[in-house]
């Protein structure tokens, strides 16, 4: 049997939705093939989407038109802004989901959009051809299409490939090695081994997930509680309120007694006794790793968290770990809370493929073999929200290029994905990749609240954001740009608003001044002055919907305007060598004048311009400087 699509995505989970609708809603015929249609975008760890920069990726991918951020709302049991006491190129947000409802409100989105197939089998082949180099970018291959354990060949001249954690998965608890994808989940075989066959590098990397508490055998008088917010933050800028039960988190710590116990198990953790070959995540480490990294430490803190509005199903976030059964369940039994504990399963660790994200042009297309994509873990990267934010620019790199048009590609001052992306394509990775804020030199463009500012437009002209949010943007436009332009001229006289500032406990004025002179001050915001000034009370209440968050946008662009001023002329600089393209200009080896080290990097990642040249580790401003004289620049 055999099928014809333009597009094929190998793999459900997060990257995988997001590149199957982003494709279809620009026209290609697509399939995506599973191995389970009912565990479609499972959340394989912790069910919660965000935190500190993966909720800004959230935020960017729903300005862009993805579904991830209203999924998510409308699954969402508890949502919290972290960072608040920070400015607000940190906030984050992060919500806790029902892990059984983001699953089923995925494959209603899925099966709902035009253009979309999708197919329950295990890819086993990648079928390629040989093609010319002129046609195909200097790949030697091309991607003809996929060959499935039923026997079915699909057609297509655009794969991507998004299989997440299945590649030759083994999963580990203590010495007892299960192959696998996820627990309870078949390994996806022999397509790692295809793929490599076309001279593509791969590696292998490791992950982990803590155990899964029954919630009847905690004793949660012993714990802190912990509850969401309830203000009109969410993640998508067209959601509804949130509709799901609202639940708490609970926090606990570990103990010495806790500590001598898994000391005692660290011979049988395969992490520790060469089991284990494979790199980890540093930022999210198990709790053997802690154990060892922080040996002073006398305790360690643990979120218990639930898994759905319905279930007693909890997850406990900070005991990642792979030590035998008996230890885990042992050693948490030594907390106060768990002295009853019962668990539904222990948590393990997992290893599988990943392929050599510098063999990757910035589109996620392999250099290697045309028309192939790669999105998500198998690139190298931990998490959701990383994940899902590739997939949606591979999907909509894929449908451009079978319509024959540049690649959509977002700068590094433009999004955290872009910055993920250039990071990957660029400095490759030694370790599972985590986003941070610390990542991005733009911090302050990059914010959560300005995703839509951003990419909405941007996303309407290539085709993948409607024309409902689109319009939704231009309205908020033209409120903040009102409030803005008021701010700017409304005069404030001092004998109507002193005693309003004393209240505020702000310093009175001894004369009058603009009202953005007020918004400016520490402490001072439109909500709280409004009472006080009445024309500015009626600007706001005039705003027709999205009033808070309107507001918020407005004045975070008018309390930071110089700092945000200072950022873009620094983007700008940096612009003028994003535009000085210089991919096959050089035989780096050839010159002589450069580095050794710079001379092997440049060969290998071959960039496409002085700018991402100049962020490859090894590559110094010296290497630069010679590369801009032999451009006469």
């Amino acid at each position: 049997m055999k099928l014809k699509y333009d597009v094929i995505v190998v793999g459900a989970g997060h990257a995988g939705c997001e590149a199957a609708t982003a494709a279809a809603k620009l026209g290609a015929k697509t399939c995506l093939i599973t191995m389970d249609m009912n565990k479609i975008a499972q959340m394989s760890c912790n069910p919660a989407v965000g935190g500190i920069a993966k909720g800004q990726i959230v935020r960017e991918i729903d300005a862009l038109g993805g579904h991830t951020g209203e999924v998510t709302d409308a699954t969402a049991i508890q949502f919290r802004m972290l960072n608040r006491s920070k400015g607000p190129a940190m906030w984050s947000p992060r919500a806790q989901c029902d892990r059984g409802k983001f699953i089923w409100k995925w494959r209603e989105i899925l099966e709902n959009t035009q253009n979309l197939s999708i197919w329950q089998d295990q890819v086993v082949e990648l079928l390629t051809e040989e093609t010319s180099d002129t046609a195909c970018l200097n790949a030697k291959l091309h991607v003809s299409g996929l060959r499935t354990m039923q026997g079915v060949t699909f057609i297509a001249p655009c794969v991507i490939i998004t299989a997440g954690t299945f590649l030759n998965g083994l999963m580990h608890i203590g010495r007892t090695k299960i192959p696998g994808g996820r627990c309870a989940e078949l390994p996806s075989l022999h397509l790692s081994e295809s793929i490599a066959a076309c001279g593509i590098t791969v590696g292998r990397m490791k992950t982990g997930t803590p155990v899964r508490i029954d919630g009847r055998s905690v004793d949660f008088s012993l714990m802190q509680r912990q509850d969401g917010e309830s203000d009109f933050h969410k993640f998508s800028y067209m959601s509804e309120p949130r509709l799901l039960p609202q639940l708490p988190c609970w926090i606990t710590y570990t103990n010495e007694a806790v500590h001598n116990r898994l000391r005692a198990a660290l011979p049988d953790s395969p992490l520790y006794n060469g089991q284990i070959q494979s790199i980890g995540p540093r930022y999210c480490p198990s709790i053997e790793t802690k154990l060892v990294t922080f040996a002073e430490r006398s305790e360690h803190q643990l979120f218990l968290e639930p898994e759905g509005s319905s279930t007693r199903e909890l997850y406990l976030n900070g005991f990642s770990s792979s030590l035998p059964i008996d230890a885990q369940i042992e050693a948490l039994k030594l907390i106060p809370a768990f002295r009853n504990l019962q668990i539904y399963r222990p948590g393990y660790a997992i290893e599988y493929d990943y392929f050599d994200p510098t063999e990757l042009r910035h589109s996620l297309e392999s250099k290697k073999v045309d028309g192939l994509f790669l999105a998500g873990q198998v690139n190298g990267t931990t998490g959701y929200e990383e994940a899902a934010g590739q997939g949606l620019v591979a999907g909509v790199n894929a449908a451009r290029k079978l319509g024959g048009q540049e690649p959509f590609i977002m700068h590094r001052d433009e999004s955290y994905i872009g910055v993920l992306i250039d990071d990957l394509v660029t400095k490759g990775v030694d370790e599972p990749y985590r986003m941070f804020t610390s990542r991005a030199e733009y911090r302050i463009l990059l914010r959560q609240d300005d995703a839509d500012a951003r990419l909405t437009e941007r996303s309407y002209e290539l085709g993948l954001a409607t024309r409902e949010r689109y319009d939704n943007w231009l309205r908020k436009k033209q409120n903040i740009s009102e409030i803005e332009e008021f701010c700017n001229s409304y005069s404030v006289k001092a004998a109507y608003v002193n005693d309003g500032l004393r209240a505020l406990g702000s310093e009175e004025l001894q004369r009058g001044c603009k009202l953005i002179d007020l918004v400016m001050r520490p402490g001072l915001t439109l909500t709280n002055l409004a009472p006080f000034i009445p024309t500015l009370s009626n600007k706001l209440n005039s705003i027709p919907d999205r009033r808070e968050e309107i507001i918020e946008a407005a004045e975070v662009r008018m309390k930071y305007s110089g700092y945000i001023r200072r950022e873009k002329e620094i983007a700008e600089k940096m612009q003028r060598l994003e535009d000085l393209r210089i991919k096959g200009r050089f035989q780096y080896e050839d010159i002589k004048s450069l580095s050794t080290e710079a001379r092997q990097k440049l060969s290998k990642i071959d960039p496409e311009t002085m700018a991402q040249a100049s962020r490859i580790p090894g590559v110094s401003p010296s290497d630069i400087n010679v590369l801009l004289v032999m451009m006469h620049r």
